[in-house]
């Protein structure tokens, strides 16, 4: 995969994250893929995610976003960097790194974004 190939890919699993479908969301992963976490394995359900920058190169796709759930009744967005290594054309690792004390501050009974 060229570097473009390889971007159109994370953005096709981000779209992909958001619906849920755990065949489809199966099917970016490589067998022994490591990280990430399965939509809908949770509390909280995504919505649309934003990509603010996205970048390729080599078998790595770096991606800057807002990462947004719905959590019951509260919507909840967190700035978060995304690393991810991929293999034959699939996901074979997957880390994001953001702020929890950020998204728990938005959840209800708390004073909100810090």
């Amino acid at each position: 995969m060229d570097n473009a190939e390889s971007a159109a890919l994370i953005r096709r699993f981000i779209e992909a994250y958001v619906c849920a479908d755990p065949d489809d969301f199966a099917s970016y992963f490589t067998e022994d893929a490591q990280g990430g976490i399965r939509p809908g394995s949770l509390w909280w359900a995504a919505l649309p995610w934003e990509i603010r920058n996205i970048v390729a190169g080599g078998n790595v796709v770096m991606t800057e976003r807002i990462d947004n759930f719905q959590v019951g009744e509260t919507r909840v967005s967190v700035p978060c960097m995304g690393a991810f290594e991929l293999r034959d054309g699939k996901i074979a690792a997957w880390r994001d790194y953001w702020d929890l004390k950020y998204f728990e501050a938005q959840l209800p009974g708390k004073d909100g974004p810090i």
